[in-house]
Order: C-alpha cells, then structure tokens, then sequence
C-alpha cells in the first residue's frame, strides 16, 4: 500500500530549498555583480543613459542600438574562452555554482519524491538531501568568494578603473546579483538544517497512528 505524507515541516523545507535554487540561479544568470555608475551615450540627436556591469557569466556595456544596454554572456566559449576575457577565477566560480545547483535542483526534486517515498535504500530522503544542500552550500560559498578574486582582472579594470584589485571593487559598486548569490547561499543551509524537522515530522507518532488507521493521503500541521 502506498502513503502520501505532506506535513507544515516538509512544505515549509521544500519551498525554501526551491528558492534557494531559484535565486542563486538568478545570482548566476545576473550581470549585476559589479555595476559601475550611469553613464551616456549619444546616437544622433538622442541621448542614452546606461549602466554597465558583470557577473560571474554575464556582462551589460555600452548599447549598440538605441534600445538600451548589450548585455551578453562573457564566456563565448565555454571555459576555454581567453582569461583576459573570462577570468580563471570566475571560470572556477561559475564550476562551483552550476554544481551547487545541480545539487540543490536535485534536492528540490527528492523534496518532492519525499511525499511518497521517505527513505532511499534505508536512508532517509531527507537526511541525504539535508547533507547534500549542506554541500551545495559550501559550493555556493566557494563561488561567491571567487568572484571577488578576480577584481584585479583586465575585464574588470576596464570598467572600474586601474585601482580595482581582488576583493576591492575600484570605482564600481556591489550589485543586486551578488546579494541574490548572498541571500541564495543562506537559504542553501537554511534549508539543509530544515531538513531534519522535516524528517521528524513525517515519521512522528500522529503520521503512524493515521497509517494503522488506514488512511492513505495524510497531511499535518
């Protein structure tokens, strides 16, 4: 006979393991890691106003038509692009991250498989996905701190001046794609110490006593 056990604990743990991975995938996807202030440009008798930034992927410059900034992904090709163009530092970032989250998209998936199926060759959906998450976390650590690193790079030289070094940004400012990187690592252990709540509250004794009654679909506060 199968059981479908959704508790309050479990819910709760699967939607911060979802936007753990869907804001460091945001983070990642972002240009807006460094952002240098507004800058103008003129085509014809129009004046654009545009602001340009990097990320650990992704970049936004000086617009080529009059809709507004180019914003084009930095790694033309893949991890062997030139480092004076995708520097060593942010090609080992962007490693770290998409395997922090392959991770936690995995998590996420499990999450949902724990409704129906608690444990994995007698090992707990929610224990292997706690430490899993606890992994993506230090993956997402590793990236974030990557990034800084490279600051002193041509790449970032160019838009933030000749004082930009590793872990100071010259006269570029932090962006909101780092903070959603910040905010995503957080969520990653937040998420992965959720995990053992979660655990004790589809195996209680309320959970038990509703299957010896026969019930099928159980769902707790």
């Amino acid at each position: 006979m199968w059981y479908l056990i959704v508790t309050a604990r479990s819910i709760i743990w699967m939607l911060i393991s979802l936007l753990a991975t869907l804001l460091m995938l945001g983070a990642f996807m972002s240009p807006l890691w460094l952002v240098r202030g507004q800058q103008e440009i003129h085509f014809g008798n129009e004046t654009i106003t545009y602001t340009s930034s990097v990320g650990v992927y992704t970049k936004c410059g000086k617009p080529i038509k009059i809709e507004g900034p180019a914003c084009t992904a930095i790694a033309v090709r893949g991890l062997s692009t030139d480092s004076n163009v995708f520097p060593g530092a942010w090609k080992a970032a962007t490693i770290f991250l998409i395997t922090g989250l392959i991770i936690m998209s995995a998590t996420v998936f499990m999450g949902l498989v724990s409704c129906r199926i608690q444990s994995f060759f007698k090992k707990s959906i929610f224990t292997m996905s706690g430490a899993a998450q606890a992994i993506a976390g230090i993956c997402f650590i590793l990236g974030v701190m990557l990034h800084p690193m490279g600051w002193g790079a041509v790449r970032v030289q160019k838009l933030c001046g000749r004082d930009a070094s590793p872990f100071y940004p010259g006269d570029c400012s932090l962006g909101m794609g780092l903070g959603l990187a910040v905010a995503g690592t957080l969520l990653a252990f937040v998420s992965a110490c959720l995990s053992v709540p979660a655990e004790n509250s589809t195996s209680s004794d309320k959970v038990q006593d509703q299957i010896y009654e026969g019930q099928t679909l159980i769902c707790l506060l």
